[in-house]
């Protein structure tokens, strides 16, 4: 399995079965992208909120690849309206596509349509949790600040393997609460993301790194460049 950061927070998850998930699709306007839009050919959009820095190029790529867009209710509702393919979720609640089972979280963030001329109310914002074919679990935290479900129910409960996670502070969580988040979900693998895309949330991610370091130092890690791939091997990761 392959994970690919697109820069802020979009990603392209590429399964074994090679089911191509794009997560949050922030690309044309993204100064941290470099891959053209016309790249993309996923098999499912998620979007955890609907920001313009993750609602993105959804409607684009959509319209292009008829692949369905999946988010909470009232961004779904939405995309009824425009006439495109969607699948409407909500926090708790899950759904399976092409054998990969996606579960929608909490996150703690706003959430309303800001991709249109007027803002309209979109629903809350959210996570998602995907566990792929062969049972690895990815969690994809959205943007969010700290909160004590991280631990007691994405990390008791769900367990996921992989987080992505922001760091970027003033609009979310910064390294320091991104640190506690990861020690509480106690992942095998975290990406830290929505970070260096605009002057307001530049940061370090080594700062992140170590603090993740200092408070649980099995916990790997791993800082992309935009447009960089992880290759996720589960037996790599077995204790």
């Amino acid at each position: 399995m392959e994970i690919r950061w697109l820069g802020h927070s979009a990603f392209e998850i590429i399964t074994d079965e090679n089911v191509k998930i794009l997560i949050d699709p922030f690309i044309s306007n993204n100064p941290a992208c470099s891959t053209p839009v016309e790249d993309l050919n996923p098999d499912i959009i998620l979007v955890t909120h609907g920001h313009s820095d993750h609602f993105g190029d959804a409607l684009e790529i959509s319209n292009t690849t008829h692949a369905p867009i999946a988010a909470i209710h009232e961004i779904a509702l939405f995309l009824s309206k425009q006439g495109i393919r969607n699948i409407g979720v909500n926090i708790g609640g899950s759904f399976i596509f092409r054998d990969i089972k996606f579960t929608m979280l909490d996150a703690r963030h706003s959430g309303d349509l800001d991709i249109v001329e007027e803002t309209t109310p979109g629903g809350v914002a959210a996570s998602f949790l995907i566990t792929l074919e062969d049972g690895t679990k990815i969690f994809h935290a959205g943007d969010t600040g700290l909160f004590g479900d991280m631990k007691t129910i994405i990390g008791e409960i769900y367990k996921p393997d992989i987080i992505m996670v922001p760091i970027g502070d003033k609009f979310t969580m910064g390294p320091f609460e991104a640190a506690l988040a990861t020690r509480w979900i106690d992942p095998k693998v975290a990406i830290p993301m929505h970070y260096n895309t605009f002057p307001p949330i530049e940061q370090d991610p080594a700062i992140y790194a170590n603090f993740v370091n200092q408070l649980n130092p099995n916990i790997d890690v791993v800082i992309l460049n935009p447009g960089e791939y992880f290759e996720y091997d589960p037996k790599e990761y077995e204790e």
